[in-house]
C-alpha cells in the first residue's frame, strides 16, 4: 500500500515486494544528471523517529542542495531486518535501518565483498519482553505452552538479546534454549496477538512505543529489559548502506549525516512538536502527550554515538552468528563517524 510517498513491505519476498513496487526499479546509478533517487527503509515505532523528522521536513533534500545535489527520495517500510538486507545486497536500496543484529550480521557475512558497514546510530534505548502469563516471572518460567513474539526469529536484536539472557539463565551452550518459543512477527502484529489473548502469543518482546502501550493493561508485565542484559545503555537502532554506495555516493552520505544530526537536533529542542510530527506522519492513534513522553523518557536517548555494539558483537561472535569479532565499534561503521565516541 502507497502512503505519503510512502511504501509498506512486510513479507520476506524481497523480489515480489520490489515487482510491486516497480518505481523502485529505478536506482540512484539510473538516475539523471539533474536528479538523483535515495532510496530509504525504517521499520515500524517511534524509535525511527529520526528518520520519520527527515522524510517529513525533506532535510535530506535539503542538505543535498547545500552540497550542489539535486536529491528526491523514496521511503520504504520494512517489518524487520531480514528483507531489508536482501534489499541492500541486491542494490535495490541504499539505506537499510534496524537493530544492532541485523547490521552485525550483514557485516559479518559482506566483509570479504559487498562490505555493509553502518552509516550511523539513531537512538540508545532499551526493549522489553512483556507478557500475559501471570506464572512467568523470569525467563525461566516459560513453557512450551508459551510463545515468544518478536521481529525476526534468531536474527532481530530482539532475538539476540534473548540468547543472551538465556545463556547468562540457563549458562554457556544454552543461549538457543528458548529460540523454539519464538514466532517471527511485526511489532503490530505481535502486540495484537498478544493482547488478544485468543492467539498462542503469550509474550512479546518488542519497542517502543508498543512496550510502553502493552504495559498499560494490568494484564500485562515485564520480564526482560534489555539495558540489564547488556549492563547499561545500548544502541537499538542504526542506519547502514553498502561500502559500494559509500564509495560512489559520498556526498549523499554527508547528506544524510547532516540531516540525520538536524533531525536529532529537532527532537531534543522541541520533544513535543517532534511527537506531534511522529503522530501525524505515522497515523497513529496514540495522544500526542503519550508520544512526547517516550521521546522525553530519559533512557530513550536520540543519538548518532554507536553505544555498546561491541556487547553484541562478542556474544555474536561467540554464538557462531558472525564469523570475526570486530576489534572495534569502528570497523562496524564508516569513517564518517568515526571521531564519535562509540562503544
Amino acid at each position: 500500500m502507497i502512503t505519503r510517498n510512502s511504501y509498506s513491505v512486510s513479507g520476506l519476498s524481497v523480489q515480489a515486494a520490489m515487482l510491486a513496487m516497480g518505481i523502485l526499479a529505478f536506482g540512484t546509478t539510473n538516475a539523471t544528471a539533474e536528479t538523483q533517487t535515495v532510496r530509504l527503509a525504517k521499520q515500524f515505532g517511534i524509535s525511527y523517529l529520526p528518520l520519520t523528522v527527515m522524510e517529513d521536513k525533506k532535510l535530506l533534500e535539503a542538505q543535498g542542495k547545500k552540497l550542489g545535489l539535486d536529491l528526491t527520495t523514496e521511503w520504504v517500510k520494512f517489518t524487520s531486518g531480514t528483507p531489508m538486507n536482501e534489499a541492500i545486497l541486491s542494490g535495490q536500496l541504499d539505506f537499510a535501518s534496524g537493530g544492532v543484529g541485523p547490521l552485525l550480521t550483514i557485516w559479518g557475512k559482506t566483509r570479504s565483498n559487498v562490505g555493509v558497514k553502518g552509516v550511523a546510530a539513531l537512538n540508545a534505548m532499551p526493549l522489553f519482553l512483556n507478557t500475559t502469563n501471570p506464572n512467568v516471572k523470569t525467563i525461566k518460567d516459560f513453557t512450551e505452552k508459551d510463545r515468544i513474539a518478536l521481529p525476526a526469529v534468531k536474527v532481530s536484536i530482539q532475538a539476540v538479546t534473548l540468547q543472551m539472557a538465556a545463556e547468562k539463565a540457563f549458562g554457556k551452550g544454552q543461549q538457543n534454549k528458548l529460540d523454539d518459543l519464538t514466532v517471527s512477527l511485526g511489532h503490530p502484529d505481535g502486540m495484537a496477538q498478544m493482547m488478544g489473548g485468543k492467539s498462542e502469543i503469550t509474550a512479546h518482546f518488542t519497542s517502543a512505543p508498543f512496550q510502553y502501550q502493552e504495559l498499560d493493561d494490568k494484564r500485562v508485565h515485564k520480564v526482560l529489559d534489555s539495558y540489564e542484559v547488556l549492563g547499561g545503555p545500548h544502541t537499538f537502532n542504526s542506519v547502514w548502506a553498502s561500502t559500494k554506495f559509500h564509495t560512489e555516493h559520498r556526498k549523499v552520505v554527508q547528506a544524510f549525516n547532516a540531516a540525520l544530526d538536524e533531525a536529532i537536533a529537532f527532537i531534543k529542542k522541541d520533544p513535543a512538536a517532534a511527537a506531534a510530527l511522529w503522530v501525524r506522519v505515522e497515523n497513529s492513534k496514540l495522544p500526542v502527550a503519550y508520544a512526547e513522553k517516550i521521546v522525553r523518557d530519559p533512557q530513550n536517548e536520540w543519538t548518532m554515538v554507536p553505544k555498546n555494539v561491541m556487547g553484541y558483537a562478542d556474544y555474536m561472535s561467540r554464538a557462531g552468528m558472525i564469523a570475526k569479532k570486530p576489534d572495534s565499534w569502528k570497523d562496524v561503521y564508516f569513517e564518517d563517524i568515526h571521531k564519535l565516541p562509540g562503544s
